[in-house]
């Protein structure tokens, strides 16, 4: 490209002119990786929590704490590596983060009781939390407009293979017993993070939004004509940018997602992040459990959990499909409201297929809620505060997923599973009412354009 050219233009206009191309699928496809680790740590917790009580190392009411400490380090990994994201860089932040969940996964396996258990659990969850806002983020800068939400869904595709890889493990190796337990195998394979990460990081370009942010617009600039070079090689000649909506040059601060006009934003965020993951999580990390309180033999409930997990990640297909078609915020709205009725017909369930096929159906509609919400929420804020912003109000689910177990115990005595999956539903008809009343609508848009709305 002329040198005219890369000083009249911005990134954002360089980029959002960009066509798809296979460079795109492959940079989604490295960085999302990292977020394999978070769903399997994340997914993980149901097999390996029914395993703990299944051998006494813990009771029911302890598996909440097991559920709960793993949450709890990611409501601050997520809130603090979402800030340090935005200071040091999304590529540095997501590598830091990756190796402090890889470390601690190792301790976690190697842990002799509950206690250290539930503490390793807490600090690998401090790491791993970040991983999928500090990918959001990223996909969000690296990707043109017209395609955000196709990128952002392809990622979950490749994510969502984690769990029923991690659900086959489970099936496989929590009965036995090789020179160590079953479920000491299946969290030590969620530690090959410190293997590959270091691959994955070799040749990873920071954010050229995050350099022109901050001052740095020779790098920016450098960074965005390699991309553009590449995806020329890929799909020929490129149509010419278009000037669109700026972005200031500035360093940001936390303060200002409660400044108009992110202010409204980041309380819908905080309610919408509060109940959603009492939809997603519980239901992901408690099923086994569930099953095992109506009678279900362990085996015959991690045998249920893997041939529902296979499914998983279709569900972001279907994302992959729908999410640039019609407004985010009113997919997210209609799928909530689908996955509350789905949860109360599941509790009904008491044949094998029907329990197979009613958790096929939840997760379905869970994953490509799932790819919905990562797009808009990393939408909503600019670049010098996006990951501050998406960090802090997201790492609100994780702090409320860290309460959930402890209220579905509650329930589940003297309410049962319908008890539960009632309480579900009612947290994703808030979820269909606060984005319904208060979301904007971010289709096709520059992410310029949207944080200055």
């Amino acid at each position: 490209m002329a040198e005219t050219s890369v000083v009249e233009f911005t990134i954002a206009d360089r980029m959002n002119r960009l066509p798809p191309a296979p460079y795109f699928r492959a940079l989604v496809s490295r960085v999302s990786t990292g977020g394999l680790f978070e769903f399997y740590e994340l997914f993980m917790a149901g097999a390996v929590g029914a395993a703990l009580v299944h051998a006494k190392i813990m009771s029911v009411s302890g598996l909440a704490y097991f559920v709960g400490s793993g949450f709890f380090g990611m409501f601050f990994g997520t809130s603090i590596f979402g800030n340090i994201s935005d200071k040091i860089g999304r590529r540095n932040a997501y590598v830091y983060s990756l190796l402090i969940y890889s470390l601690f996964t190792i301790f976690m396996a190697f842990s002799p009781n509950a206690f250290w258990i539930d503490l390793f659990r807490l600090c690998a969850g401090f790491g791993v939390g970040a991983q999928l806002v500090i990918i959001d983020t990223y996909i969000s800068e690296m990707t043109p407009a017209s395609r955000r939400g196709y990128y952002i869904a392809f990622s979950q595709f490749i994510t969502y293979w984690a769990v029923p890889v991690v659900a086959f493990l489970a099936y496989a190796l929590v009965p036995t017993d090789f020179l160590m337990s079953g479920w000491r195998w299946v969290v030590l394979i969620g530690a090959l993070g410190s293997v590959v990460v270091w691959w994955i990081r070799l040749g990873l370009p920071e954010s050229p939004r995050w350099y022109e942010n901050h001052g740095d617009v020779t790098k920016a600039h450098a960074v965005m004509s390699g991309i553009e070079e590449e995806v020329q090689a890929q799909v020929g000649v490129l149509p010419l940018p278009v000037h669109g909506a700026e972005e200031k040059e500035a360093r940001g601060y936390f303060h200002e997602i409660w400044q108009d006009p992110y202010r409204a934003r980041t309380i819908m965020l905080l309610i919408f992040n509060l109940f959603q993951t009492i939809g997603f999580y519980g239901f992901a990390a408690w099923v086994p459990t569930l099953l095992v309180s109506e009678g279900v033999t362990l085996i015959h409930s991690l045998l249920y959990t893997f041939v529902i997990a296979l499914f998983n990640p279709l569900g972001p297909i279907i994302g992959m499909i729908m999410s640039d078609r019609w407004q985010r915020k009113w997919q997210i709205v209609v799928v909530s409201l689908a996955i509350g009725l789905s949860g109360i017909l599941f509790a009904q369930m008491r044949v094998p297929l029907w329990i197979i096929v009613f958790g096929i159906v939840i997760t379905l509609l869970n994953n490509w809620f799932s790819t919905l919400f990562h797009s808009y929420q990393a939408e909503l804020y600019p670049t010098r505060i996006r990951a501050t912003g998406v960090g802090f109000t997201y790492s609100w689910s994780r702090l409320s997923s860290a309460f959930v177990g402890f209220i579905i115990v509650a329930l589940l005595k003297p309410f049962g599973i319908m008890g539960v999956f009632v309480f579900i539903s009612l947290a994703m008809l808030a979820v269909a009412v606060v984005i319904g009343a208060l979301g904007p609508k971010t289709n096709r848009r520059s992410l310029e354009e949207i944080s200055s709305q």
